[in-house]
């Protein structure tokens, strides 16, 4: 083959490669480290992941550091003590090489929430009652500077029980919810559960420790313990 027609065809694979990692989504990797086992708790108790803390990092800092706004609504389950919840997620975010979608739990007194409520633009059913409501675009804006209570962490790979312990650690107890199987693999003093379903789909939710029991007293209501924390 002619030297040129060579040099041609390599400049053009060349150039569909640079293509394709053009249109790949960046993965955030600046700063410290991101990764969802790496968990550990300041001085004022509060939990720290992914470079932000529970309780201090605002809405508006995880939107810098992920690159979009997410999608912000609030819900209304009335079966709840508190039964006003907003929520941001995120979806697909590529975090140190890792992709999962993020849904954030924001920290607002029940009585902001109620006000939010009635002001709201749409309201739909999602469920056993519950229903969520599009927000007025001027109480989102305002949602902004509230911090995180609690973040959900849901990755698109599957994870094995064997790469769970030797990533996370051997939890504090394990709880297996009887209907669907989801083992919740609980470290009190690290505000973590691991909910893993039978398929290896794992969904990770955390919270300061201090509020662990928000997440541990709907399962101890409805699900046995294992006879050990440590077996498989």
């Amino acid at each position: 083959m002619d030297r040129q027609i060579i040099l041609s065809v390599l400049g053009v694979a060349v150039l569909g490669f640079l293509g394709v990692l053009l249109l790949m989504p960046a993965s955030i990797e600046d700063g410290p480290d991101r990764l969802p086992w790496r968990v550990t708790q300041d001085a004022s108790g509060h939990s720290q992941v992914f470079g932000f803390t529970i309780g201090e990092t605002t809405l508006a800092e995880v939107r810098r550091l992920f690159g979009e706004d997410g999608k912000v609504n609030l819900f209304q389950d009335p079966t709840q003590a508190e039964s006003y919840g907003v929520e941001a997620f995120f979806d697909q975010i590529h975090l140190q090489r890792l992709r999962a979608d993020f849904v954030i739990a924001l920290d607002v007194d029940q009585a902001t929430l109620a006000a939010m409520y009635e002001r709201g633009l749409r309201i739909s059913q999602v469920g056993s009652g519950s229903r969520k409501i599009k927000l007025d675009p001027a109480d989102v804006e305002t949602l902004s500077a509230r911090p995180i209570r609690s973040i959900s962490y849901l990755p698109k790979a599957r994870l094995d029980n064997a790469l769970i312990e030797q990533r996370f650690g051997t939890p504090d107890l394990r709880l297996t919810e009887p209907e669907t199987e989801i083992v919740h693999w609980l470290y009190p003093e690290r505000g973590m559960d691991i909910g893993r379903s039978p398929n290896g789909t794992v969904v990770i939710q955390y919270v300061n420790p201090d509020d662990f029991d928000r997440l541990l007293s709907p399962l101890q209501d409805a699900v046995p313990s294992e006879e050990t924390p440590s077996e498989s």
